[in-house]
């Protein structure tokens, strides 16, 4: 039997799984032994959130009895392969720290860190709702859309369908990080020090403040949605025309670039049924392929547990 630790470390929460598995058997999300979150309190700074780690560890390690021989961890941000430390990450208090070399020093294993965005795209290239439509895929591309915007990218030899899928995380380790690429001239300040990233234009609080300075009402996504969807706020239909439009031309660059087989898409603006049919219309206009586009679109198998798991599979 082999046991597999992963934690995903999130802005609010930290989520850590082991999975137990079958020697030279498959990864499965069946094979959940226990499941744990804790509070993050990033407010509390970056000691505070290696504590918290180090105790959703422990509450795995009591409750099951057994002890890890490693760990992989799905983080906001990245791990810096030039200077082994963290970046971009949203979770500001991690930028800048060695916090790999710091959980393997607290955890006394060796750890493996990747970015969330990363880690759910491996998952659901492996274990979610990519092998059930292309069993025979190549390149999967992973996004998330919610408190921020991320993606991963996640390649295997289309020839040997048993072959192992793997991430390209880049020589900076910063493969599929399409959040932080400009999508509106002289748009909204971002914490990554430039304006109109994607990630200012159509993440959730985005969106969000988009709609409060054109109507000078606060709504959430599910009440913008709900209210297009009625036909009584024109504000919200603008706003939600704001979403399909610009997710449209960011997402066509990813198609220009990798040409995935498949695009996932995460985060609770992935869950905004219209970027399926109306979202890929708007593709279909800045992908370099005469309006064509077979690239399939596809909602998450595995849900919020896409990350957790593909942290357990590093």
């Amino acid at each position: 039997m082999q046991l597999y630790w992963g934690v995903d470390l999130g802005g609010t929460k930290i989520e850590g799984v082991v999975l137990s598995i079958e020697t030279g058997a498959a990864f499965s999300p069946d094979a959940v032994l226990i499941r744990k979150r804790v509070d993050t309190e990033a407010h509390l700074g970056y000691d505070h959130i290696l504590s918290q780690i180090v105790r959703l560890i422990d509450l795995l390690k009591d409750e099951t009895g057994l002890t890890p021989e490693h760990i992989g961890f799905a983080t906001p941000g990245t791990n810096n392969p030039a200077t082994q430390t963290m970046k971009n990450s949203n979770t500001t208090v991690l930028n800048g720290k060695p916090m790999k070399q710091d959980l393997t020093r607290l955890l006394g294993v060796p750890i493996e860190l990747a970015n969330d965005a990363n880690c759910f795209a491996l998952a659901e290239a492996t274990l979610g709702v990519v092998p059930d439509v292309l069993p025979t895929y190549q390149t999967v591309f992973g996004v998330i859309m919610g408190t921020g915007v991320g993606g991963g990218v996640v390649v295997r030899n289309a020839d040997k369908p048993d072959s192992p899928a793997f991430v390209l995380n880049g020589l900076h380790g910063i493969g599929g990080e399409w959040g932080h690429n400009i999508l509106e001239e002289n748009g909204f300040p971002c914490y990554c020090g430039k304006r109109g990233c994607v990630e200012q234009v159509i993440s959730g609080p985005a969106l969000q403040r988009y709609y409060q300075q054109i109507s000078g009402e606060e709504r959430t996504m599910k009440e913008i949605i709900k209210l297009h969807q009625d036909g009584h706020d024109s504000f919200a239909s603008q706003t939600v025309d704001r979403l399909l439009e610009y997710f449209g031309r960011g997402i066509s660059t990813i198609i220009n670039v990798l040409d995935p087989d498949a695009i996932v898409l995460g985060g609770g603006v992935g869950n905004v049924d219209l970027l399926y049919t109306e979202g890929v219309e708007r593709a279909r206009k800045y992908v370099f392929n005469k309006g064509e586009v077979r690239t399939k679109f596809l909602k998450p198998k595995l849900g919020d547990s896409s990350g957790v798991f593909g942290a357990a599979m590093l």
